[in-house]
């Protein structure tokens, strides 16, 4: 299989990094055993940067190589040490780049060092030490690092040149930029010898400019037949257009004024080429009849108020006069046009709805919480740590997402769904969970908030403290029944804490 040397349409598959995860640690130091939370924040993912680089003609690097990856960001560590910013990953295209997705376009590069960032790095987890606050004076969790963005993009090329060549095929176009440039393009007597576009630059007294040879055209090409116009788009951005005119054809039934006819035509069917200034080139005109040729439709040509000029690409014959006139009308064009700055994009994500920080919609699985803050909440907390989840709940019901739920009529146990339909954490609604301006007391990593009353857990625990006062033929059954009925006579309540006196007698423990 032929390897291809140009490219112009690609596909790319571009995923930033990862940012890394905060971490929870408390500072220890000799005689100071509760230091304080010293945990350092996740660094930044790295993220994909598209950069216009003169140097590069082709996509063809991400053609062979569609899929890109950024590095991730570091983890934190104690000691306040935050962790590393990933790499950024910036990928060379050529000028004129245009990027798409689903169809839509995004951008269009055009300018030495115009870059756009494609997709952004994750955002780096906050430690312990950044979460601490009156309420949580000592945090025992930490924030995950966000996901990189993840974007399925095409690329495809538009050459910047400022003339560019169009004519059938075998009209003599390679012949006539490599006559008037250094360019050494593919040269044959058979159609359809020019495949891909191909640049020269080209030097008229002080003016330099390129021109643009691209394969070429015949009748029906907007239906597809021969190349179509798919290398069409390569001559959008010339500031004129030159008609390469065979006079020495040996198909029978063309001559000079169809075939510019039949061009123009295929050129309005592409459209947005109408306001490009016009230059045609009677080429061939040193083969026997090729003079007396011109001189027959230069006049009627003329009249459509476009310079004719008779030219031999093989004995270099009116190319002089040829390119000075192309200088004329690109110096005109750089003149009348604005300088654009090299800048850069960076993509954001659209707002969703009416300017609302989230919606709430209710479906067969439950009622679904949509929004960026809700949904990146959510892609930071870690699940393991019953402190995390608490300050979840505590950001949610800071937003509003509570009193919405209440508000359309959620109740106690009702499914809440927050995130994609594909990836959504599932919750039961359990309102009144805020701490408000409480401080927050016990163990690191827990919630108070969170651990439900467990009158059977309590019972094992009092079982569990008898135990070393059983009698040496006790069992821990028989300590167990003996527990049961004391707690259930009449004197149990100065005796027995609530939390035992409310527990149901479940039987012989064995």
């Amino acid at each position: 299989m032929a390897v291809p040397t140009f490219v112009d349409r690609v596909t790319l598959y571009v995923s930033a990094g990862r940012g890394g995860n905060g971490v929870a640690s408390v500072h220890r130091e000799k005689f100071k055993p509760l230091g304080g939370p010293d945990g350092g924040n996740g660094g930044p993912g790295g993220s994909i940067i598209l950069r216009v680089d003169p140097d590069v003609t082709t996509l063809i690097d991400y053609h062979h190589k569609a899929k890109r990856q950024a590095t991730h960001g570091g983890h934190g560590a104690g000691d306040h040490r935050n962790g590393g910013h990933g790499e950024d990953l910036v990928l060379p295209v050529p000028d004129g780049t245009v990027v798409t997705e689903d169809g839509e376009v995004i951008a269009d590069l055009v300018g030495a060092g115009t870059e756009m960032v494609i997709a952004a790095g994750g955002r780096g987890g906050l430690g312990n030490a950044a979460l601490a606050s009156a309420k949580r004076k000592a945090p025992g969790f930490a924030l995950l690092g966000e996901p990189g963005e993840e974007r399925t993009i095409g690329l495809e090329l538009k050459v910047v040149a400022d003339v560019g060549l169009v004519g059938f095929p075998s009209a003599g176009k390679s012949s006539l930029i490599a006559a008037i440039s250094r360019a050494r393009p593919k040269v044959a007597d058979y159609p359809f010898t020019t495949l891909v576009p191909n640049l020269g630059v080209v030097k008229a007294g002080d003016t330099i400019f390129t021109v643009a040879d691209v394969p070429g055209l015949i009748e029906g090409a907007s239906e597809g037949r021969g190349l179509g116009h798919d290398f069409l788009r390569h001559i959008e951005r010339c500031a004129a257009l030159l008609h390469v005119i065979d006079l020495a054809t040996l198909e029978p039934g063309r001559n000079p004024v169809e075939d510019l006819d039949i061009i123009e035509n295929e050129l309005a069917r592409y459209g947005g080429l109408e306001d490009r200034p016009r230059l045609v080139a009677l080429n061939k005109a040193d083969l026997p009849d090729g003079r007396d040729m011109a001189e027959m439709v230069t006049e009627e040509i003329a009249r459509r108020g476009w310079p004719v000029y008779a030219i031999s690409a093989l004995t270099h014959e009116g190319l002089k006069e040829l390119t000075f006139a192309m200088a004329e009308i690109v110096a005109a064009a750089r003149r009348d046009r604005v300088v654009e700055q090299a800048e850069r994009i960076v993509i954001r994500p659209k707002p969703k709805g009416s300017g609302e920080e989230f919606t709430i919609t209710e479906t067969r699985e439950g009622w679904r919480v949509r929004g960026i803050k809700p949904e990146r909440w959510i892609r930071q907390t870690d699940f393991g740590n019953e402190e995390a989840v608490g300050f979840l709940a505590d950001r949610l019901n800071r937003l509003g997402v509570e009193s919405k739920l209440v508000e359309l009529g959620a109740v106690e146990g009702d499914p809440v769904l927050i995130g994609h339909p594909d990836n959504a954490v599932v919750f039961d609604f359990k309102p009144g969970l805020d701490a408000g301006g409480a401080e927050m007391l016990g163990r690191r990593g827990e919630d108070e908030r969170l651990r439900e009353e467990r009158p059977a857990a309590g019972r094992r625990r009092a079982i569990q403290e008898l135990l070393p006062e059983r009698s040496e033929v006790e069992t821990r059954a028989d300590v167990a029944r003996r527990f049961d009925a004391e707690r259930t006579a009449p004197d149990a309540a100065d005796r027995f804490d609530d939390d035992y006196l409310d527990d149901p007698v479940v039987g012989d423990e064995s």
